[in-house]
């Protein structure tokens, strides 16, 4: 029996909060964890984790089985990461979750240069748009774009991207160009429905006092991509953040408008759950986004063409 083996299932089962999550964690079948920690309770001859159809809850005694054994793995992990410091060798799964334009459009290149120099780390990336659970769902570091709403997680910052409004140039010939933010309100407006607000535009005045207008929703969506080949199609004017909006703007196909209006802009974050250690090579992997993002971004540049 190993017991190294026990603590890690158990300790699965308690930061995932359900045997199919740490099954999913140790990729194991449910029916095996949930025998490794009836076996440990058995050895032990003590109840860790009171069970009902649907939630787990420790004892005290499982809360204090969990604090120590977590020290114990926390310690061989601190253990194993010094060693791969001296030998320079980075090894297993680093699971990334990732905003879906943001990570089809510039996550591949910075992903496949860490890839290049680690060969033995093996990506298991998920794009999606959605806020995931990062313990729930196994998530090792996840990329963040705007406000943090889980105040729980560790954040380092990695880059501020520009917002910027946009419209087609056939847009404006048919409907003129709005020459203040408050003359959004008489457009038909493509709004990002994952905002809390999405119809409310903000900006900063020349004082730095927040200002916002509410605008005509002619559309509204989940997705940035879409908006903006909505908003080149002539449907409307979007304000869209530069990493999406700098290839239409680029191509002639966007105009940005209001550019001297002082828009918001979106912080990008790396985050992950706050653990006694991070694993050497998720901190090695946010160290190199850091460093990769740390000039100014090339769909900035793009964007400041007119």
């Amino acid at each position: 029996m190993d017991r190294f083996e026990d603590l890690q299932t158990f300790n699965a089962v308690v930061e995932t909060g359900s045997f199919t999550a740490a099954a999913r964690r140790l990729e194991a079948d449910k029916s095996a964890v949930s025998r490794r920690i009836s076996a440990l309770e058995k050895r032990l001859g003590v109840q860790l984790i009171r069970r009902t159809t649907r939630t787990l809850n420790l004892t005290d005694t499982g809360r204090s089985f969990y604090e120590r054994s977590a020290r114990i793995i926390a310690d061989l992990e601190e253990a194993e990461s010094a060693v791969v410091q001296e030998h320079g060798e980075l090894r297993g799964r680093l699971r990334v979750a990732l905003p879906l334009s943001f990570g089809i459009r510039h996550m591949g290149a910075p992903i496949d240069a860490f890839k290049k120099q680690h060969a033995g780390v093996c990506f298991d990336l998920d794009l999606s748009d959605r806020r995931l659970d990062l313990v729930q769902d196994d998530i090792d570091v996840a990329i963040r774009i705007g406000s943090l709403r889980d105040s729980t997680l560790i954040a380092r910052r990695l880059f501020k991207s520009r917002i910027v409004v946009i419209a087609s140039r056939a847009y404006i010939e048919a409907n003129g160009e709005p020459l203040t933010p408050e003359d959004l309100a008489d457009h038909d407006c493509l709004t990002y429905s994952n905002l809390a607000d999405p119809d409310r535009w903000t900006w900063l005045d020349d004082n730095g006092h927040r200002r916002s207008v509410r605008v005509p929703i002619a559309m509204s969506a989940n997705n940035g991509d879409l908006l903006a080949q909505a908003c080149a199609d002539g449907v409307g004017i979007a304000m869209q953040p530069a990493f999406i909006a700098h290839e239409y703007v680029k191509s002639g196909d966007l105009v940005p408008i209001l550019t001297a209006t002082n828009w918001p802009q979106a912080t990008a974050w790396a985050v992950y759950p706050p653990t006694r250690h991070l694993s050497y090579r998720v901190r090695e992997f946010i160290d190199f986004l850091v460093a990769y993002f740390a000039e100014t971004p090339y769909w900035d540049r793009d964007c400041d063409q007119r």
